[in-house]
């Protein structure tokens, strides 16, 4: 079907949403944007996003404007909390025909999806308040009481999803006993490489994101935010923990806490509502999978609603097509989460023998295209 005629109302001007503005454009269906921020924000910290993310850049004609202030990440590297190595992986060949990843800050990724969709309509600082099916629309009713409808609506906007809440009976994201915070700090290496110290249940992981900057994150186990972290931190791991709390001393005003959560679904449709990217299959960051099925979903979406011969059949095959391979990462990421909380004498033996294998397991499917 060709989207002339049909209007679509997109809710979260980040990741998510302005990629299916990119996906959508062509298609020539009406668009509007509604974003609950005031305005594009120029905070925040890191992103890391692997082959297939980028190859969706690609795609979308989004690639050379996040390339242009990214910096690409060519091994990773795994080691225990003393510092010990237990493998490397060159990622720069594992994902050679997929795409770089890379890495940068996660506002020059919004600025740079914000320029690629050029005059897309956004309305800052609105989001709907109800939205109530009328045979194959939706009536929505916006937080400054307008009122629209639309032939579909898509719910973009994070593990925190308005359109969640008011359209799937409130279901909320799910805890996954996991505190994290994120900071950034000066960078002190050279070398382009993603970099992780793993403790029981608990990892400190640095990702060079420019030429003058490091994003650090520290998972912190299932204990909410608490006083002494930092020292805890420092004492337990390995350089190069100390000098980057330092940078925390100097500004800490880059600081980001708060728990990993996860989002499981038997439905990502109620009629003409659709959910996509982290409202719909938020998972554990340790596969760095969040803008990359953002990403995936959008060119998915694209290409199924071109194909189908309704609104309805598209959101069927989307789900259909998109399924497996988000269950693939919400299960993929489990297993990592408990091999972390393995006796550290233990998961260093089986990292040391088994870590690069385990790696390109747990990718290798996500090479294929979407």
């Amino acid at each position: 079907m060709r989207g002339a005629g049909v209007r679509v109302l997109i809710v979260g001007g980040g990741v998510a949403g302005l990629a299916t503005v990119a996906a959508l454009r062509e298609w020539g269906a009406t668009i509007d944007v509604v974003e609950r921020a005031s305005g594009p924000t120029g905070s925040g910290t890191g992103i890391y996003l692997t082959g297939n993310a980028t190859r969706m850049l690609d795609v979308l004609g989004l690639r050379e404007p996040v390339a242009d202030v990214a910096v690409e990440i060519t091994r990773q590297r795994s080691a225990n909390q003393r510092g010990r190595r237990l493998f490397d992986i060159d990622v720069a060949a594992l994902c050679r025909g997929v795409g770089p990843c890379v890495s940068l800050p996660r506002a020059q990724l919004h600025r740079a999806l914000l320029d690629g969709v050029g005059d897309a309509p956004i309305r800052w600082g609105r989001q709907p308040v109800a939205l109530l099916q009328e045979g194959g629309q939706v009536a929505v009713e916006f937080d400054d009481t307008s009122t629209d409808r639309y032939d579909l609506v898509i719910g973009a906007d994070g593990v925190h999803s308005t359109v969640r809440r008011l359209a799937f009976d409130g279901q909320a994201a799910r805890d996954l006993g996991q505190y994290a915070y994120r900071w950034v700090a000066p960078r002190i290496d050279d070398e382009p490489v993603w970099s992780v110290q793993l403790g029981r249940g608990r990892q400190f992981l640095t990702i060079p994101i420019s030429a003058e900057q490091t994003y650090c994150y520290y998972n912190d186990g299932p204990v909410a935010e608490r006083q002494g972290w930092r020292d805890d931190l420092g004492a337990t791991y390995s350089e190069p923990v100390a000098t980057m709390l330092k940078a925390l001393d100097y500004d800490d005003s880059t600081l980001h806490a708060g728990p990993n959560q996860e989002v499981v679904l038997d439905s990502w449709a109620r009629g003409p509502v659709l959910l996509v990217g982290d409202a719909a299959h938020a998972t554990s960051p340790n596969m760095a999978q969040g803008a990359a099925m953002a990403l995936e979903d959008a060119v998915v979406l694209a290409s199924s609603l071109a194909a189908a011969d309704s609104v309805a059949d598209a959101l069927r095959a989307f789900e259909a097509r998109r399924r497996p391979r988000t269950n693939w990462v919400l299960s993929q990421t489990h297993r990592r989460d408990k091999a972390t909380g393995l006796p550290p004498a233990l998961r260093d033996l089986v990292m040391r023998r088994l870590g690069e294998q385990m790696f390109r397991s747990n990718y290798g499917p996500l090479f294929a295209q979407p």
